[in-house]
């Protein structure tokens, strides 16, 4: 199915989607899981949900066979780049060409808004991950920011840092 932009009305669904993703038992049946870096929950339907408020935010979805939401990205103008974050593929379908299908839809949505560079952060000891976005052209800036302290996005279970990953479109 052709990725789209997600709605409010899926909020509950994108939830479950990321959270399956990154944490808990669900996520290790993926290549994807932070379940052994991170407790708690990646996000909540409330935070979710705020992003919709924001005209800067937009949140794009791959729907499967059956209608179901598979796979998601969260992209945030921040210009003069595009902010690419939340990428997220259901661990049951992952390596079917999902996260790459919502990649370039990423980048199509970067250069219709006149944005030529993408943006993401990634912990630092996801090389796994880190190797996939190099593939696909992202280069390490050398820049390194905290993970979030206040827990909003999970209990880290040891220090983490985040590098920033960036492409050229």
């Amino acid at each position: 199915m052709p990725v789209s932009q997600a709605i409010r009305t899926d909020v509950a669904e994108l939830n479950n989607l990321v959270n399956s993703a990154y944490r808990g038992e669900t996520s290790k049946q993926g290549w994807t899981t932070e379940a052994n870096l991170l407790d708690g929950l990646r996000i909540d339907e409330e935070t979710m949900d705020t992003y919709f408020d924001d005209d800067a935010i937009i949140i794009l979805k791959n729907i499967d066979e059956n209608g179901r939401i598979n796979g998601c990205v969260y992209l945030e103008v921040r210009e003069p780049k595009l902010y690419v974050g939340m990428f997220s593929v259901s661990p049951l379908q992952q390596g079917n060409g999902i996260g790459r299908d919502l990649l370039l839809a990423a980048e199509a949505y970067a250069k219709q808004a006149n944005l030529h560079t993408l943006t993401m952060t990634v912990i630092s000891v996801r090389h796994e991950l880190i190797n996939w976005y190099e593939r696909r052209g992202f280069k390490a800036t050398g820049e390194i920011v905290p993970f979030h302290a206040d827990k909003k996005f999970g209990d880290p279970k040891q220090p983490i840092e985040l590098i920033v990953m960036e492409k050229s479109i």
